[in-house]
């Protein structure tokens, strides 16, 4: 499964929305048999990339974006992974 675009507007941030809607993606793979949650970040994100952390999911890889631009601006992508347990 993999989660896309989450975002929360900025005045509603530090509510747990962004905590509550991501506990809610884990739950619907873990509900459907899913081994799990990738998603990629930019190297930019600080909150986003320290939320994720603190859920659970590591770090998978690091790499530049594979465009002229992310080549010439350097723009990191990181992947985290969350592993389902007891999913086969």
């Amino acid at each position: 499964l993999a989660l896309k675009r989450m975002s929360v507007r900025k005045d509603y941030r530090g509510l747990g929305i962004a905590k509550a809607l991501a506990r809610t993606a884990l739950d619907f793979a873990r509900q459907r048999g899913y081994r799990a949650v990738v998603l990629n970040t930019l190297m930019l994100q600080h909150e986003a990339r320290a939320l994720y952390e603190r859920l659970g999911f590591r770090r998978h890889r690091r790499y530049v974006l594979p465009t002229a631009y992310g080549r010439l601006a350097n723009c990191t992508i990181t992947t985290y992974r969350y592993d389902l347990p007891g999913t086969p």
